[in-house]
C-alpha cells in the first residue's frame, strides 16, 4: 500500500498495491504492520457499509464527540463519491480546513481519517458503496455534525446535491 498524507495532518490517502494475473486481481486493503510504520496503529472494532441508491446523495458532515472520538478507514467499493475531511482538531494548524478525495471503485483508494476530523461525502454515482472501519463503537448519543454546506469549511461540491436526510439537513452551523 501507498500512504500519502494530505494537508491536514494524520488525514492519510491509501492507494492498494494491485497484484494482477490471468485471474484478474489481488490487493490488501489493511496491513496492521504497515499502518504502524506510518504511525497510525489502530484497532478496528466496527465496520458498516452505507448504500447509496441515488447519484447526488449527501451525507455528512459526521464524527463522536468525546470520550468516543473515533479513527475511521473510509473506501468506496461501487460507484464514486467526492470524500471530505474537515479539521475539528483545535490545536492544529489546519483548524476547520478541509481535504477532498475523490473515492471510487475503480481507483480502490481509502482515507485514513484520524480522531477529532468531520466525514461526509456526496455520492458521483447511483449504486455507491461505502465501506468504514470505525475504532470505536457507534455511540448515538456522541453523534454529532454541521451542515455540508456550513461557509466555515467553505466546501464546493462538485455535483448538484439531490438527496439529504433530516438529520444532515438541521446539523446546526459551525461555532
Amino acid at each position: 500500500m501507498i500512504f500519502t498524507e494530505t494537508v491536514l495532518k494524520g488525514v492519510f490517502l491509501i492507494d492498494p498495491e494491485p497484484v494482477r494475473d490471468e485471474r484478474g486481481m489481488f490487493m490488501r486493503t489493511w496491513c496492521h504492520r504497515e499502518f504502524e510504520a506510518h504511525g497510525l496503529p489502530i484497532t478496528w472494532v466496527q465496520s458498516s457499509v452505507s448504500l447509496n441508491v441515488q447519484k447526488g446523495t449527501m451525507r455528512g458532515l459526521h464524527y463522536q464527540s468525546a470520550p468516543h472520538e473515533e479513527v475511521k478507514l473510509v473506501r468506496c467499493t461501487a460507484g464514486a463519491i467526492y470524500d471530505v475531511v474537515v479539521d475539528l482538531r483545535p490545536a492544529s494548524p489546519t483548524y476547520c480546513q478541509h481535504v477532498e478525495i475523490t473515492l471510487s471503485a475503480d481507483n480502490r483508494r481509502a482515507v485514513y481519517i484520524p480522531k477529532c476530523c468531520a466525514h461526509g461525502f456526496l455520492t458521483l454515482e447511483q449504486n455507491s458503496e461505502v465501506s468504514y472501519s470505525m475504532s470505536e463503537f457507534y455511540v448515538p448519543a456522541s453523534a454529532q455534525g454541521f451542515r455540508w454546506d456550513d461557509p466555515a469549511f467553505k466546501i464546493v461540491w462538485p455535483a448538484t446535491i439531490l438527496t439529504v436526510s433530516e438529520k444532515d439537513r438541521t446539523w446546526p452551523a459551525f461555532p
